[in-house]
């Protein structure tokens, strides 16, 4: 992120999936230069010791930095899958008779077989079958005790292990998997800074895993992703429950209907930012550059879209974790962030509704007044003294024409702000001496060149700052007004 005083930076963050085209130091150094903020590691890819591998690659790049690296761990979830095919993909057409069936065989053109073995009890006549993100669809005509008849009514390939999306049918999959547990055991051991939780259908498959987070005694965030039907009919509670929501557009444009997905899109962002909940848009954002050097102009025009949405991240997934160009794709959104939100800079923010829940009310208080007096008084910056992220995230809902400098005493707090729209984290050392913090922070600013002596900002702290959930304090100050650093 450009932190120059003069120069701007680019608040919305860049989000890249790690796989074998992106996992080495090298590249890592190299995607960190053109703007990366943030790792996601696929679980439902690869073995835990290659993510080990990959975790300790960003980690060793992270100490060469003065900026963190947010790592996320994203668990599978119970994603259906087809079973093993003997040799190449099958071709399948229209008007073709396709038998599922119970059990772990063989696939063949004729019959498959499927992860989940529920799937025959709770599928019914009438249900649609996706395959490989509905690129095959099947309609289900009949059914046996043991095995469900489909007509195909859109043709194309089948392989092994293709995703299987039922849009019709209500599972009784548990959210949690037995490799969830163990990936989240994982992630927990590891001290990964946020874990995403795939194909949520109720708050009560959020809450499952929160309390398994706070057994362990663990600061680990949770990001839902909104991929299912069901989890829209829970929106609302999901968003005041949860730390962040992943808008994940693959599996829900074949859940729903696809030209259904930005309007999808532009509601869970706004929801979100009324709620000041960060927000993550995902998927086949700039798909084309897995082959290519330049993306299309449609996709730069998507990316453009979230960031004109003011998303607090934007994410890659294939571009960066198996594509030929994973260095230029994270050079190219990070160019469409910076050049869109220039021009965002220029227009005029809506001022967010207040927060609609009591979670973190008196937080948010704080940071209201704080991001008045910022505009009143045209402040160079807001300053947040901040022990969980909390506050820089109430104040970062505000989406500020300056910077938000997040200042924390926690390694995990400083990677987990790096998520947040247009927040700058900053790694300090634990304090309590009003003056020893002032002059800290115009050090801090000072070094970093975000101010001149003189500028002025504003201050958000607290009494009791190593008490989480103690802000109270907003105040006005100018840089080296007590002989801090000159």
């Amino acid at each position: 992120m450009h932190t120059d005083r003069d120069s701007g930076f680019i608040k919305t963050k860049i989000i890249a999936t790690l796989g074998p085209a992106s996992a080495s130091t090298e590249r890592l150094r190299e995607m960190c230069e053109v703007g990366l903020d943030a790792c996601r590691l696929n679980f439902s890819h690869g073995e835990l010791s290659e993510h080990q591998r990959m975790l300790e690659n960003v980690r060793s790049v992270a100490a060469e930095r003065t900026e963190p690296i947010c790592v996320i761990g994203d668990l599978c979830g119970p994603k259906i899958r087809l079973g093993r095919f003997r040799g190449d993909p099958v071709e399948i057409s229209v008007g073709d008779l396709i038998r599922i069936g119970r059990g772990a065989g063989e696939c063949t053109a004729e019959r498959l077989t499927i992860s989940y073995p529920r799937l025959i009890d709770e599928v019914q006549i009438g249900h649609r079958i996706y395959i490989d993100d509905g690129l095959v669809r099947l309609l289900v005509t009949d059914r046996t005790a043991d095995e469900l008849i489909c007509t195909c009514t859109t043709g194309g390939q089948l392989a092994t292990r293709k995703g299987v999306n039922l849009p019709d049918t209500r599972l009784t999959a548990p959210a949690l998997t037995e490799k969830d547990r163990r990936d989240l055991d994982w992630a927990i051991r590891n001290e990964l800074d946020y874990v995403a939780l795939s194909f949520v259908r109720t708050p009560e498959d959020l809450y499952e895993l929160k309390r398994l987070v706070k057994q362990q005694h663990s600061d680990l965030r949770v990001i839902v992703k909104i991929e299912k039907t069901e989890a829209l009919e829970h929106l609302d509670e999901l968003i005041e429950h949860t730390d962040v929501v992943l808008v994940a557009r693959g599996d829900l444009g074949v859940e729903t209907d696809v030209w259904r997905v930005p309007l999808l899109q532009k509601e869970i962002v706004g929801r979100c930012q009324r709620a000041g909940v960060p927000v993550i848009v995902a998927t086949q954002m700039l798909q084309s550059m897995v082959n290519s050097p330049m993306p299309t102009r449609a996709e730069v025009s998507d990316v453009a879209a979230a960031v004109f949405e003011r998303a607090d991240a934007v994410m890659l997934s294939a571009e960066t974790a198996v594509g030929a160009y994973p260095v230029q794709a994270v050079d190219i959104m990070n160019k469409v962030a910076a050049v869109t939100g220039e021009y965002l800079a220029r227009q005029p923010v809506p001022v967010p509704e207040p927060l609609p829940t009591t979670r973190y009310r008196p937080t948010s208080a704080v940071a209201h007044a704080a991001v008045q007096a910022a505009r009143d008084l045209g402040a160079r910056l807001v300053a947040v003294w901040t022990a969980t992220g909390a506050t820089a995230r109430m104040v970062a809902k505000h989406r500020l024409p300056m910077p938000v400098v997040g200042l924390t005493y926690s390694e995990r707090v400083y990677r987990q702000m790096n998520l947040l729209f247009g927040v700058i984290p900053v790694h300090v050392e634990a304090m309590n001496d009003p003056a020893r913090m002032a002059e800290v922070l115009d050090a801090c600013l000072l070094e970093r060149k975000l101010v001149l002596p003189g500028d002025l900002v504003v201050v958000v702290t607290s009494r009791q700052p190593h008490t989480p959930g103690g802000t109270d304090t907003t105040l006005v100050h100018r840089v080296c007004e007590h002989g801090a650093a000159e």
